[in-house]
Parts: structure tokens; C-alpha cells; sequence
């Protein structure tokens, strides 16, 4: 396998899970059992933006870039794929926090919707809320 090939794998992977980080949850609703999945994704998704970290993923793309002898980039991910189509300025701090937030805000809502949910059908003795 060519470390190109390597390379883009690593961009499909990494944008898969930057993909379900933000919407896994509303996945969730449809297959319960996906918040074990889902749930970590989320929180380490948010820990990388809030605390300012890099994705592990980042670097070994850049690895399988050089080692194809492709250029690479600098930053990370979202900084070299993403940022330019949203934040065409670049993506600050500031920013980061922001996005970090709104993936926590986003899935607190959803599980906490999907909770109650679960809660009502066990109260009603429907047990609607266990179907998958």
C-alpha cells in the first residue's frame, strides 16, 4: 500500500470522526446503543478543541504525506482542511474553545432529550424507548 493511499486514508478517517463527533449524536436517536460509541468520540472531540491539542491522527497523515513525498501542512485538521471553507481568516483560540462548547452543548442536548425520552416510555410500561 502506498503511503499516498496511507495518507488519504488517514483524511477519510479523520473526517469520518470529526463528522461523527458533531452529529453521532442525533445517530443516537436512531440506534441507542451508539452512545457507547459515541459518547467517548464526543468527549475527546471536545477535549482536542477546548484544550488546544492536536489529533494523533494530524501528525501520521503528515508522516504518510512526507513519506509519499507529498507536501504537508502545518497546524492541524480542522486548521488545514476546515477552517479555510468556515474561517477563512484562520481559526483562533478563541474559536477552538467555541467549537468545543458547541459539540459538548449540542450532545448534552440530544442525550438529555433522548433520556427523558427513554424515561417517559419506561413510566408509560411502552418500552418504545428500548427499541434498536
Amino acid at each position: 500500500m502506498s503511503y499516498g493511499l496511507l495518507a488519504d486514508a488517514a483524511f477519510v478517517l479523520h473526517f469520518a470522526f470529526i463528522m461523527f463527533v458533531g452529529v453521532g449524536g442525533l445517530l443516537v436517536l436512531w440506534r441507542p446503543w451508539l452512545a457507547w460509541l459515541h459518547l467517548p468520540a464526543a468527549i475527546w472531540g471536545a477535549l482536542i478543541q477546548i484544550g488546544g491539542w492536536s489529533c494523533p491522527l494530524t501528525p501520521l497523515e503528515w508522516h504518510w504525506r512526507a513519506q509519499a513525498g507529498e507536501a504537508t501542512g502545518s497546524g492541524g485538521f480542522i486548521d488545514h482542511y476546515l477552517v479555510p471553507l468556515i474561517y477563512p481568516a484562520g481559526l483562533t483560540r478563541g474559536m477552538q474553545v467555541a467549537i468545543g462548547v458547541l459539540v459538548i452543548a449540542v450532545n448534552a442536548a440530544i442525550y438529555a432529550w433522548l433520556l427523558t425520552r427513554r424515561r417517559r416510555g419506561q413510566a408509560t410500561g411502552s418500552g418504545s424507548a428500548h427499541r434498536s
